[in-house]
C-alpha cells in the first residue's frame, strides 16, 4: 500500500514538473505586433511595412504594424519598453526617441538603454539642406557667404526642439561660423510653406519631402549630410566634399524589443532581418523612399545608439538647447 501511494505521489510530481515544458511552444507561436510610434504614411511606417511582410513569411506568423503616434514617438516607444519581453511586441522607430529624447526630456516615460534591447539597424537616410530660390544661393559656399553677410537676419525651420532637422543645423552653424534664428514647425510640409512664404530661408529636410519640391523648382538642394555621397541621392554632394570633413547627420531606423527578451529570439529576429534587408527587392524598395538598406547585428545597433548619444549630447550642450 505504501509503495502504491509513493508511486502515485511521485507520478503527480513528475507530471507537474513536466507540464510547463510541454506547454511552452517554440517562438513564434502567434501574431507579432510591430509598433511604429509615428503616423501611418510617415517614413518609419513606410519602411516598417517594407520589412514586415517578408519577416512575416520568414517567421511563419502574422506581423501587424501598429501605429502609436504622439509626443515625437515617445508614447509608442514607452509602450514597447513596458511590454512583456516575450518576442511578441517589437518596436520600429527612428533615432529621436532613442537618442535625443533622453537628452532633452525631463519626464521621459522610459529608459531606452535599460528598457529596450537592440535587434537591428534597418536603414539610413541623409538629410538635405534646402534653401529658398529667392536667397540666391546655388551652392553651399554661396549659402555660407550670404549667411555671413546677413548675420542674424536669416531664419531656418525645423520640426521641433531637439529634432534631427534642428540639431543638424546647429551643428552646421558651429562648423561654418554662421548665425541663423531657429523657427520650429509641426512638420516638414509646414516648413516648405514657410520657405515659400519667405518666413524662413533654409532647412534640413528629409529627402522624401524635399526632393519633390526641389525637382519642381520650389527649393534648391545644396548637399546631403552623409559622410560620403548617398546611394539614395547620388547626384548631390556630401558636406565632406564641400569642405566640411567629418560632418554627418543621418536619419536612421531600427528594430528593438523590450529588454529581457530571450537572446535566441533577438538573434533569430536579427538574422532574419539582415537577410531580408540585404535582399535586392527590399533594397530597391528602400531606395525608392530615399533610404539605404543597412542590416546589422544587435551589438552594432547598440554601439550606434551610444555614439549618437555622445555626439548629439555635445551638440546640444554647445548650442545651449534646453530640455523641455
Amino acid at each position: 500500500m505504501q509503495r502504491r501511494q509513493w508511486l502515485k505521489v511521485a507520478g503527480a510530481a513528475a507530471a507537474s514538473l513536466s507540464w510547463p515544458v510541454q506547454a511552452q511552444q517554440p517562438w513564434p507561436a502567434r501574431t507579432i505586433r510591430l509598433v511604429v510610434p509615428f503616423p501611418a504614411g510617415s517614413s518609419p511606417d513606410l519602411i516598417a511595412r517594407v520589412v514586415a511582410e517578408p519577416l512575416s513569411h520568414a517567421l511563419g506568423q502574422t506581423i501587424v504594424v501598429e501605429n502609436r503616434p504622439g509626443a515625437g514617438g515617445n508614447i509608442g516607444t514607452g509602450l514597447v519598453a513596458k511590454a512583456a519581453p516575450d518576442g511578441y511586441t517589437l518596436l520600429f522607430t527612428i533615432q529621436g526617441p532613442l537618442v535625443t529624447a533622453p537628452l532633452l526630456s525631463r519626464s521621459l516615460p522610459y529608459d531606452p538603454v535599460r528598457q529596450l534591447a537592440p535587434v537591428s539597424l534597418v536603414a539610413t537616410s541623409p538629410n538635405v539642406l534646402v534653401v529658398s530660390p529667392q536667397l540666391g544661393a546655388k551652392t553651399l559656399a554661396d549659402f555660407v557667404r550670404i549667411a555671413r553677410e546677413r548675420k542674424g537676419q536669416l531664419n531656418y525651420g525645423s520640426v521641433g526642439n531637439g529634432s534631427a532637422s534642428h540639431l543638424a543645423m546647429e551643428l552646421f552653424k558651429a562648423r561654418a561660423g554662421i548665425d541663423l534664428a531657429h523657427v520650429p514647425y509641426q512638420g516638414f510640409p509646414q516648413i516648405v510653406n514657410a520657405i515659400l512664404a519667405g518666413e524662413v530661408q533654409a532647412a534640413f529636410m528629409v529627402p522624401g519631402i524635399a526632393m519633390g519640391q526641389v525637382r519642381a523648382g520650389k527649393l534648391v538642394a545644396l548637399g546631403v549630410t552623409t559622410a560620403g555621397r548617398s546611394a539614395a541621392l547620388p547626384e548631390l554632394p556630401s558636406f565632406a566634399e564641400l569642405g566640411y570633413p567629418g560632418f554627418e547627420a543621418i536619419s536612421w531606423q531600427a528594430v528593438l524589443a523590450p529588454a529581457g527578451t530571450p537572446k535566441p529570439v533577438i538573434d533569430r529576429l536579427s538574422q532574419e532581418l539582415v537577410r531580408i534587408i540585404k535582399s535586392d527587392e527590399v533594397r530597391a524598395k528602400m531606395l525608392a523612399q530615399y533610404f539605404t538598406a543597412a542590416g546589422t547585428a544587435p551589438q552594432a545597433l547598440a554601439q550606434l545608439m551610444k555614439s549618437e548619444r555622445e555626439n548629439w549630447g555635445r551638440v546640444i550642450k554647445a548650442a545651449g538647447v534646453q530640455p523641455e
